[in-house]
């Protein structure tokens, strides 16, 4: 079983950055997929980034290419979502998520498991 736990958010003026810290415990780790999604109120939860444990390969949506960047350690076992250019559309509540295979998805219903949320608030 693997348990994810976030944090990092907070409040942030447009044009600011944030780092987010998802630290992951349990199971094994070499055929893991990690994901970062986002959750706005009234909205669906949509991907932002992923990467693979082993290998080190990631994935942006196209909203976010470019001003973030998903890195992993995978000796501490925490996964990062390194925010710049913040604006208020990227006002949400950041999750990170785990997932087997490891095979790139963005549907959120692809991954087994889920930190409890950490509030990212952008202020125009």
């Amino acid at each position: 079983q693997v348990q994810l736990v976030e944090s990092g958010g907070g409040l942030v003026q447009a044009g600011g950055s944030l780092r987010l810290s998802c630290t992951a415990s349990g199971g094994t780790f070499s055929s893991i997929f990690m994901g970062w999604f986002r959750q706005a109120p009234g909205k669906e939860r949509t991907f932002v980034a992923g990467v693979t444990w082993s290998g080190g390969r990631t994935y942006y949506a196209d909203a976010v290419k470019g001003r973030f960047t998903i890195s992993r350690d995978n000796a501490k076992r925490m996964v990062f979502l390194e925010m710049n250019s913040l604006q208020p559309e990227d006002t949400a509540v950041y999750y990170c998520a785990a997932k087997r295979p490891l095979l790139f998805d963005t549907t959120a219903r692809a991954y087994d498991y889920w930190g409890q949320g950490t509030q990212v608030t952008v202020s125009s």
